[in-house]
């Protein structure tokens, strides 16, 4: 049986279309539809429930020994207050998932980590921590509320002060108060645009996405369901855990070498990963220039040649034309060439291009 969040109510009163989705029930969509929300977070501003996100401490005197160990990251050089995104490999080099962690102080650590995988996260965590460290599932007591888009700072400034603002991105300010409401404010998101993530208390959840909607009326501000947060993220080349990684995929494999340092003594599957060896598939971006969409699965073929498969794929909106990423023989195409995905039996032709396809003007 599906669970809800503390917003579900609040997304049936606005006429959100309610799917099941990571064992939630959640809006793919309210009655303005997937462009508009999507169009929204790229001009004005767009809010999400992302209260389905899962939350586990990591506290104790050896939480930092154990992160090194259990995650491919480096978070010794880490501030209070920092964010650092990370991937978790299992023994064979493959992907777990992929999550944020938080520094609150040396011997406390907020991580966030994908809905779907909550529970087989924790289970990892918890099979592998070694010495003084406490890992608990806190999910239940935080709704997580995502304000995106080039007016989201604006419309932030009207319920809160500067010091409740995180100053970069990829930091968060802890014990934070927007509208009068103890939360987290958190600079990330997953949309490709500025904005933040405010983590509650899930009793507060609703009256803070009210309040939020009522502020963000003059900007624009609409509530945003699933589909529009996959193309924005698609747009902006976020890899997706189920779809550009899992735990066959390295992380280094999807291109995701930056969250990954071979440098650390040792973590997790980094020996399997120096096995590997040179990644033998990468992962690309497409541009369609062929009449169709290209989906998730599908074989592509550069002339006679299988090169690989697509991972994810959409029409977007922004962009004004349909997009792919996929996992390919790494070396076998350059941006700029051909290839051609076979969608249900019929060559849809594209064109490989640089990624991310959409980075916002600083």
């Amino acid at each position: 049986m599906e669970l809800k969040t503390p917003l579900y109510d609040a997304h049936v009163k606005a006429g959100g279309k309610i799917v099941p989705f990571a064992g939630y029930l959640l809006p793919v969509q309210y009655e303005t539809g997937v462009i508009k929300e999507h169009m929204a977070v790229r001009t004005q501003a767009g809010l999400f429930d992302v209260s389905h996100m899962g939350e586990i401490l990591c506290e104790g005197k050896d939480a930092l020994v154990n992160l090194q160990h259990i995650l491919t990251n480096d978070f010794t050089n880490m501030v209070d207050g920092q964010a650092r995104y990370s991937p978790m490999c299992n023994e064979n080099g493959g992907t777990v998932d992929d999550l944020i962690v938080y520094k609150r102080s040396d011997d406390h650590y907020f991580i966030v980590v994908n809905a779907a995988n909550k529970d087989k996260d924790y289970q990892w965590m918890l099979a592998h921590q070694s010495g003084e460290v406490t890992f608990t599932d806190v999910s239940d007591q935080y709704g997580q509320i995502a304000l995106q888009g080039p007016k989201a700072m604006e419309i932030l400034r009207k319920l809160t002060t500067e010091e409740n603002i995180p100053k970069k991105y990829y930091h968060a300010v802890f014990g934070a108060e927007v509208a009068g409401m103890p939360c987290i404010v958190s600079k990330t998101g997953y949309t490709g645009e500025d904005g933040v993530e405010i983590y509650l208390a899930s009793g507060l959840a609703e009256k803070m996405w009210e309040t939020l909607l009522e502020a963000g009326k003059e900007e624009g501000l609409i509530p945003c369901g699933l589909g529009a947060r996959d193309t924005l993220r698609m747009e902006a080349a976020m890899p997706l855990y189920g779809h550009e990684m899992d735990d066959e995929v390295s992380p280094l494999e999807t291109g995701l070498n930056f969250g990954v340092k071979m440098k650390k003594d040792e973590f997790i599957g980094k020996k399997a990963i120096e096995d590997r060896g040179t990644p033998k598939i990468e992962r690309i971006g497409l541009k369609v220039t062929g009449r169709g969409i290209i989906r998730e699965h599908q074989d592509l073929y550069a002339g006679d040649q299988k090169i690989g498969h697509t991972t994810s794929g959409t029409h977007c909106p922004y962009l004004g034309y349909p997009i792919a990423m996929a996992l390919v023989d790494a070396g076998s195409v350059a941006i700029g060439d051909k290839v051609e995905a076979d969608v249900r039996g019929r060559r849809v032709e594209a064109e490989v291009v640089q990624l991310p396809f959409y980075k916002r003007a600083k």
